[in-house]
């Protein structure tokens, strides 16, 4: 049964991964009937066998705008979870785990693209039963030159390996094994921090890859395509493990079946196919690049460093060293993360940007996520109008109740409650 309601939902409390891209409009029941039958075709069709667990399970289509949802089965008596619609993740409601779907963001014309993302975040929503919801810190390393030189070598020898057999793949294997060796000794830390993605956003987009599918061939040359076109994207940061769990997986089916049932929260998808297959690391990854067009996509990589490198001056300019206005960082908030850039021990900057909040609500095409996890920052200087804040490219409307006092620094303020004093002077 499809329940289609139009009611008000409650303010979100969660972040969404990605804006969506087309425009905003009311959930389609027919639409949403015939992807809710998709995705039980495919699960039924897996049968449990890629997990041990079935997949099918209930779904609920959102659109943050109008708030108009579709659920597969009947809605709950429980209220409504305000994160509907803000984001593609697995949430309780009515005490059942639902896997939610921003409705603008489903594909309607890339049936491919559509079936691994509903079996994808069908994949999140019996991850923790199987022990491999395994959460990290962010992997800022991979918007550095080393970072996205080493991994997008990894990536083409990924796809060499996946398009071939016998000593072609070996080598190409070896070749992987060795980039990414070679990216994880620059920075410390990152194994971990790679690792920690790559089983949880990785492995569900390899049960989207397999299972959207009909044949190996057909999962192999998604798996390629996916890599080419996350090597396009403007920052790997937050989209790395997405083609890299799809290729390593597929290697895996290969070196390692059955693998899906052994795999555990530690576990390195690297280090498993190393030890699958009994390919080692080849000994000089430099060597190794030049098969990969290594010089010249070093040379790009520099090209974009010193444009990264004059960005992140003008970025910190305006959100760490400049006058900024320190907002709470609201629940719910609805943002892009295409052109994100990461700002090394501060934060990351978003270019589009809103959220309403018990403070009000915010419009912004430019704001620093703090590292804290707690705080926006807007640049100053702004003008004020009653209870709104108006700033370089943004907006702030204060809720009644709130209001800015002086923060930290000279020329800093802080959006705080009337009746709360945050005991900060102004330097």
């Amino acid at each position: 049964m499809i329940t289609l309601k139009l009611r008000i939902a409650m303010t979100a409390t969660a972040c969404v991964l990605a804006m969506p891209t087309t425009s905003h409009a009311q959930v389609n029941e027919e639409r949403a009937r015939r992807y809710f039958a998709e995705a039980a075709a495919l699960c039924e069709a897996d049968n449990g066998r890629l997990w041990g667990v079935s997949l099918c399970g209930p779904m609920i289509f959102a659109d943050p705008v109008t708030k108009t949802i579709a659920t597969s089965q009947p809605e709950p008596e429980a209220p409504r979870p305000p994160a509907l619609g803000f984001a593609n993740t697995a949430l309780e409601w009515g005490g059942t785990r639902w896997a939610t779907f921003v409705w603008p963001m489903v594909p309607a014309d890339d049936n491919v693209a559509r079936r691994r993302m509903l079996m994808h975040e069908l994949f999140h929503r019996v991850q923790p039963q199987l022990g491999l919801m395994v959460l990290g810190e962010p992997n800022d390393h991979l918007d550095t030159l080393e970072g996205r030189y080493w991994l997008q070598l990894e990536w083409r020898a990924l796809a060499a390996a996946l398009a071939s057999s016998g000593a072609d793949r070996e080598q190409a294997v070896r070749d992987a094994l060795a980039f990414r060796m070679a990216r994880r000794a620059i920075f410390p830390g990152a194994a971990a921090r790679e690792r920690a993605d790559e089983l949880r956003e990785g492995l569900a987009q390899y049960t989207g890859t397999v299972l959207s599918t009909a044949s190996r061939l057909e999962a192999v040359e998604s798996a390629v395509a996916q890599l080419a076109e996350y090597a396009a994207g403007a920052t790997f940061v937050r989209t790395f493990a997405y083609p890299s769990g799809a290729a390593y997986g597929l290697l895996l089916d290969v070196s390692s079946p059955g693998w899906t049932r052994r795999v555990g929260p530690g576990d390195d998808l690297g280090r498993l196919l190393e030890v699958a297959s009994g390919i080692e690391p080849a000994d000089d990854p430099h060597a190794a690049a030049l098969a990969y067009g290594g010089p010249e996509l070093r040379a790009a990589e520099e090209r974009r460093d010193e444009e990264r490198q004059a960005k992140l001056t003008e970025l910190r300019r305006r959100f760490v060293d400049g006058p900024v206005l320190i907002v709470p960082r609201g629940r719910g908030a609805v943002l892009k993360t295409t052109g994100a850039t990461p700002i090394p021990g501060e934060g990351t900057v978003f270019f589009e940007y809103r959220v309403t909040s018990d403070w009000g609500t915010l419009v912004s095409n430019g704001i620093l996520v703090a590292a804290d996890g707690e705080t926006l920052r807007l640049s100053a200087p702004f003008e004020r109008e009653g209870s709104e804040l108006i700033g370089d490219g943004w907006t702030v409307s204060l809720a009644p109740g709130w209001t800015i006092r002086p923060g930290p620094r000279k020329g800093d303020f802080l959006v705080v409650e009337e009746r709360r004093d945050p005991g900060v002077e102004p330097a």
